[in-house]
């Protein structure tokens, strides 16, 4: 193959691959706001999130994520748990106080213990740790889009299919709404659909672990358990609830699954 041939297969498979991206995220008009403290980690979730045809825009911290916020429509908020002035959380609260419901995934580093609580009542329940791979940022994000793409209201009708994948991701996108009755009749139907996910049965203990049922969250983490014995959330899970039976309180937090 001659050198100018290789260049043209070249840019073809580059050509191919851009397509691709942009066919799997969508429309490219969707814009994400990164709010990290470290310039360096905002450079490397822009080049990965630009090159699948994304609108990126950058902030140094929760002021100036606020000032954006309030001026511009974001599809994903991505924030990193641990900014100094202002937390990760602590900045969704001020989106929520504020009546900004942008999705949002929340930034960790190792050994951090968010409060996944507090955090799934501000509607955040995807989390990934740092040091993130391009592989896995672009996957919650695809994922994320996915659950979101057209639906801006949380009372659109059902028309879509009657499937345990459809009714999970539902269900997720409207807990990152913050309406907990709607996501659980879909995951309830997801469920019916699907009740050996040991997933969804996770999911399931910790929305009634939120309202102080732990009766029925340890019967819920015990069947995601049997459904799947390596299934690392829901034994996190059981074991906190004996730990605050058995002394009062845990290290452990509450762990909202994959």
């Amino acid at each position: 193959m001659s050198r100018a041939n290789g260049e043209r297969v070249k840019m073809q498979s580059q050509d191919i691959h851009r397509s691709a991206s942009v066919e799997a995220f969508g429309a490219t008009n969707q814009r994400i706001l990164i709010v990290d403290d470290e310039p360096n980690v905002r450079l490397a979730y822009r080049v990965t999130l630009e090159a699948e045809g994304v609108a990126v825009e950058q902030a140094n911290g929760a002021a100036q994520a606020l000032d954006k916020l309030a001026n511009k429509n974001f599809d994903l908020a991505i924030l990193d748990l641990r900014m100094p002035e202002m937390d990760g959380l602590d900045l969704l609260e001020e989106m929520r106080k504020r009546g900004n419901h942008t999705p949002a995934v929340m930034i960790t580093a190792y050994g951090d213990v968010p409060s996944a609580v507090r955090a799934m009542k501000l509607g955040a329940i995807d989390f990934l740790e740092k040091p993130l791979t391009p592989e896995a940022l672009r996957a919650i994000t695809l994922e994320v889009f996915g659950r979101h793409r057209a639906t801006p209201s949380t009372t659109r009708p059902v028309a879509q299919e009657d499937t345990f994948e459809a009714h999970f991701s539902e269900a997720k996108r409207l807990i990152n709404l913050q309406s907990f009755g709607s996501a659980w009749t879909h995951l309830a139907r997801a469920l019916e659909l699907g009740p050996r996910s040991a997933e969804a049965l996770n999911l399931a203990g910790v929305l009634f672990e939120m309202q102080g049922d732990y009766g029925r969250a340890a019967k819920l983490y015990g069947k995601a358990i049997e459904s799947m014995p390596g299934y690392t959330p829901a034994q996190k899970n059981m074991r906190r609830l004996v730990d605050l039976h058995d002394s009062g309180g845990s290290k452990e937090d509450i762990h909202l699954g994959d």
